[in-house]
């Protein structure tokens, strides 16, 4: 009886070692539509384009911040609304100095200067599915 528990156990190891991951879910994803999303987020997110800005989330996105977590449309969407007051349009400049793309995976780090402050490091990772930021996450350095 105790070969027959060993033979089992090994048979059934031998199963899940030899098992390869599904990777139809990484088939289906298209880097050019997470950039594509990704620099649009950008580019709105620069023009304080609510309504843009708005576009690449569902109600069931969440943005994590150091200061607090944001889930669904209104909550980020408030969230939006008080970046976009400390980075006024016509008075922030942007510098976005690296920009990654990894299947549903997107990444960026950038910095910018304000009339109140200097945002001197930023990074943001974005995940990216059917055309839409599903989840995000963001942390900053100002002085």
């Amino acid at each position: 009886m105790k070969i027959f528990y060993f033979l089992l156990f090994v048979f059934m190891a031998s199963c899940v070692l030899n098992e390869k991951p599904d990777q139809t879910a990484d088939e289906n994803i298209s880097e050019e539509k997470t950039k594509e999303i990704l620099d649009h987020h950008w580019v709105a997110f620069q023009n304080n384009d609510l309504e843009e800005t708005m576009k690449d989330y569902t109600e069931e996105s969440v943005l994590i911040t150091p200061n607090a977590t944001y889930t669904g449309l209104e909550e980020i969407e408030n969230n939006f609304v008080n970046a976009f007051k400390a980075f006024p349009k016509d008075s922030t400049t942007f510098t976005l100095d690296k920009s990654i793309v990894v299947k549903d995976v997107g990444y960026i780090l950038w910095r910018s200067k304000t009339p109140t402050f200097t945002l001197s490091y930023a990074t943001d990772t974005f995940i990216i599915r059917e055309g839409k930021i599903i989840r995000q996450t963001y942390a900053g350095m100002a002085q």
